[in-house]
């Protein structure tokens, strides 16, 4: 059986500012328009997508009980209130 590369598939993502600036992402609203709120990030860092390619600061993040990966792709030029866009992997259906 052959596997399917993932795909980076871009949603909106309400976020919040902690009293020091950083991004903190809230809820995930996926391709079908349902609502998934983050219960907690545990960790951000700049990395690759290494399954479906890019790169961001990769934010680990537990979602009903499950880690997963929420990335920001920044912008290489900033325009206005465009600072980047919100992605995660996924399998091809």
């Amino acid at each position: 059986m052959d596997k399917e590369k993932p795909i980076k598939v871009y949603v909106p993502v309400e976020v919040g500012f902690d009293s020091q600036g950083r991004m903190v992402p809230h809820t995930i609203t996926w391709e079908d328009g349902r609502k998934y709120e983050i219960d907690k990030v545990t960790d951000v860092r700049p990395a690759p997508a290494m399954k479906a390619g890019g790169q961001g600061d990769r934010y680990t993040i537990w979602v009903n009980g499950q880690q997963s990966y929420l990335f920001f792709e920044r912008y290489a030029t900033v325009t206005g209130c465009n600072l980047g866009r919100w992605f995660v992997e996924r399998r091809v259906a």
